[in-house]
């Protein structure tokens, strides 16, 4: 069991705290403040691995992620700030709703615990009262919720079981689901990973056959909820919390969140190649299927995702034809054409302009990989992988394929760095991930046909 580290507190405070872990409250009262609740750092002395979990993921990096930084300040100046808290109602929400910050502009100056989707934030909700732009309501009676039933009983704080934090009931995906929503200030629905999942076969209300985005992105273990006496094993729930974005500054377990990000990646498509005679010497025929996402794919902030398929053909060991290559630091709008399979948004303002500013999108095109709808093979809708074959002149030796996405591409970080709202030394962070599962390889002396 990791032992939880020494915290540095005024006396007064750090004893009751630190006795508090697992005890009876005496006369109703509890260790901690509203205050201390607020600050994921009160939460270590019992939480320690929840916590450390927390600290590396991109919901503890939401308010300190430059490129969101750069984004909202552009928003602001663009719109001549009316529209304040579009960005930081779901990247400060805390700051927002405590009246830190009106729009982001002074988060340095603000304390870590104001910063980010912290532990009070997700834990106090008691109630979702809408689809999209978080519009989650706080409870204020210091009670933390959860997915426990009958949680230990403990001197620190109310604890409190919750359906909208329970992996296992559809409810949790209204929690996090709302805030994966966001519709603009010109009511465009920009971002719409909850209903994507609501249309999917894994939004099933059969219990026990859905699988909500707690499922996938909390994995669950077999631990202690608190280290503490008395404490006994549960199912207790990873908060890394995994999706494609990763930090691009120092943050802590950089190393720890890459893995995590590649590791569902690795599980969320399947792909297949074949080669067979063609009309010009060699037909290679490519199939992606979103099998596992639970949502489309990519999903989230789809104006600045790009996701595409790599094909490359090789005759006498040079390549004879190739698309989808591209230099790990160059955008692919530079290099982008009709015949790949690139998968994003295309933003465009009220005037039909081309835009990936989240905030002026006045409609898009999607070119998406959609969720599985059903598991009945007869029925049409199972049928919903993409396919595109390519003619290659000429007989060819050797084939290969795979599937790469970049979180936020270059065009996007090259314009905020043009603005001066980005420094230039984010552009060699920016992350290009390949899905491991779709690197395929097709020889000739295996014959025509198909590899999986």
């Amino acid at each position: 069991m990791k032992l939880a580290p020494l915290l540095i507190l005024p006396l007064a405070v750090g004893f009751a705290w630190l006795a508090s872990c697992g005890t009876e409250p005496i006369a109703g009262s509890y260790a901690l403040s509203r205050e201390q609740l607020q600050d994921p750092e009160s939460c270590r002395s019992c939480h320690a691995q929840h916590v450390d979990e927390w600290s590396g993921s991109m919901h503890a990096y939401a308010s300190d992620d430059p490129i969101f930084r750069a984004l909202n300040k552009m928003m602001l100046r663009d719109t001549k700030g009316a529209n304040p808290s579009f960005c930081v109602q779901c990247h400060a929400p805390v700051a927002l709703r405590e009246g830190a910050t009106k729009d982001g502009s002074n988060l340095d100056q603000l304390p870590a615990s104001m910063r980010g989707v912290t532990c009070y934030f997700c834990h106090s909700v008691s109630a979702v009262e809408g689809t999209h732009n978080n519009p989650l309501r706080l409870a204020d009676d210091l009670t933390m919720r959860g997915g426990i039933s009958n949680p230990t009983t403990n001197k620190a704080h109310r604890s409190g079981y919750s359906s909208l934090h329970d992996r296992e009931h559809l409810d949790s995906a209204k929690l996090c689901g709302t805030c994966h929503d966001i519709v603009n200030p010109l009511g465009t629905h920009i971002e719409r990973t909850f209903s994507e999942w609501q249309s999917s076969l894994f939004a099933d209300p059969q219990l026990g056959k859905q699988l909500t985005c707690g499922k996938c992105h909390t994995p669950g273990r077999t631990d202690v909820a608190a280290n503490a006496p008395g404490v006994g094993l549960r199912t207790v729930h990873d908060h890394k919390m995994p999706g494609v974005d990763v930090a691009v500054t120092p943050f802590p377990q950089l190393a720890e969140q890459r893995a995590a990000v590649q590791a569902s990646l690795n599980t969320t498509l399947t792909a297949k190649l074949c080669v067979r005679p063609g009309r010009l010497g060699t037909d290679v025929e490519v199939t992606v299927d979103n099998s596992f996402a639970g949502h489309g794919w990519p999903s989230g902030a789809m104006p600045d995702r790009r996701a595409w398929v790599e094909v490359e053909a090789f005759r006498d060991g040079s390549s004879a034809f190739s698309v989808g290559k591209v230099a790990a630091d160059r955008s692919l709008v530079e290099v982008a054409t009709g015949d790949w399979l690139l998968f994003r948004d295309y933003g465009y303002t009220e005037g039909k302009k081309l835009t990936h500013h989240l905030w002026e999108i006045a409609s898009y095109e999607s070119k998406q990989l959609t969720p599985s709808v059903t598991n009945n093979t007869q029925d049409p809708r199972f049928y919903h992988a993409l396919t595109k074959v390519y003619e290659v002149t000429g007989s060819v030796e050797k084939v290969t394929m795979a599937v790469h996405i970049r979180p936020v591409d270059f065009d996007l970080v090259d314009e905020l760095i043009a603005s001066g709202d980005l420094d230039s030394a984010v552009r060699s962070k920016i992350s290009t991930f390949t899905l491991e599962n779709t690197v395929l390889e097709w020889n000739a002396s295996k014959g025509f046909g198909c590899t999986k």
